[in-house]
């Protein structure tokens, strides 16, 4: 019997992959986590039954989110990144030299495990010296943070589960508090 992954993004949408095997499903505290193998994309992380990366495909997502807002802003030092436990953001920023400190605050500290062993090209980043892995929930971390960051980067998963309050209006406006007078988010 095949296993496919549906996602139903509108009722005249929906996207179909086909799991070629299911390497580990658990059920943390905040969320389903599961890594499956994929026939045409390789490896992916999966969060609450929806797809969050693929080994095929990571870089797209990846490097947009992270290069554009670091070649935008003139000296980047200061980065926070809210989410990305899969690591690829991560990955990403650390390619500027520039950047001398990267917090990087995942309310779930499974997905950057699963990320680490199942995913190792993507979760590769994590022991960096220059990264600061903060597991905690990033709402809470945006409204006790007096820091200040050049950039911060949202790399959250969809608004359902623990990501549902980043999608809201006292989250931005906390992402805004935290920025430099010349940041960007």
């Amino acid at each position: 019997m095949e296993l496919w992954m549906v996602e139903q993004e509108t009722k005249g949408y929906r996207l179909n992959w086909k799991v070629n095997k299911v390497i580990i499903q658990k059920k943390t505290e905040f969320q389903n986590l599961a890594v499956v193998e994929l026939e045409d994309f390789g490896r992916a992380l999966v969060l609450d039954e929806a797809i969050q990366v693929t080994e095929g495909d990571e870089y797209i997502y990846n490097e947009m989110i992270a290069h554009i807002p670091l070649v935008t802003h003139p000296n980047p030092q200061d980065v926070l990144i809210i989410g990305g436990g899969d690591g690829g953001a991560l990955r990403e920023v650390l390619k500027h030299k520039e950047v001398r400190a990267v917090d990087l605050v995942e309310i779930d500290r499974n997905v950057i495990e699963a990320s680490k062993k199942y995913l190792p090209s993507i979760g590769c980043s994590f022991d960096n010296k220059r990264a600061n892995i903060i597991f905690v929930d990033g709402i809470e971390f945006l409204k006790n943070t007096t820091k200040k960051y050049d950039v911060i980067i949202i790399d959250s998963s969809d608004p359902v589960g623990p990501a549902v309050e980043l999608f809201q209006k006292e989250f931005y406006q906390n992402c805004y508090n935290a920025l430099r007078d010349d940041g960007i988010l």
